[in-house]
């Protein structure tokens, strides 16, 4: 049996973002009983050269949303960083997935070997579909999320393994 890149691409991303609002929620519960304004989290770091937590899951969606675009072939959809409340990313995560679920099969499947080019701070980057996915949408999607995952885990958050990977 052979899976498309749209059943690859498509409940992967919703799910991994799905997951990182449930992950987000239960680290606004914890805020909320510890009395940890959403400012406060919002700017916690693993470590002092790392991004911070609104960065995260800022990228985390773009990752998905516009690696899905990519794969459809189209221009993503451009989302403003300017998130300032746990809410508001909450929000962010809803609208990556309503985006990325607006996709049908017939717009992503056969994108193989579709040729993606992206523009990045370090130059150029140029990859075939299905490397694109999975070279680098793939593992940058993860990345962040479970970067936010470890953020609001070192901030006392009860997540566990569980949390991250949501129910099968």
């Amino acid at each position: 049996m052979t899976i498309s890149m749209y059943q690859t691409a498509v409940p992967v991303t919703v799910r991994a973002l799905e997951n990182l609002a449930h992950v987000l929620k239960k680290g606004a519960e914890h805020a909320a009983v510890k009395s940890v304004t959403d400012q406060t989290l919002l700017q916690t770091r693993l470590i002092t050269d790392m991004l911070p937590l609104v960065k995260q899951v800022q990228i985390a969606t773009d990752m998905a949303k516009n690696g899905v675009a990519r794969l459809a072939g189209v221009e993503p959809l451009k989302f403003d960083d300017t998130e300032t409340t746990l809410d508001e990313l909450q929000a962010r995560i809803a609208r990556a997935v309503e985006y990325i679920q607006t996709f049908t099969p017939e717009q992503i499947d056969g994108s193989e070997t579709r040729a993606i080019t992206m523009k990045t701070r370090n130059g150029e980057l140029n990859f075939e579909g299905q490397s694109y996915l999975l070279d680098f949408v793939f593992p940058n999607v993860f990345f962040h999320c479970t970067t936010a995952y470890n953020i609001l885990r070192e901030s006392g958050a009860e997540l566990g393994k569980q949390d991250f990977i949501g129910k099968a």
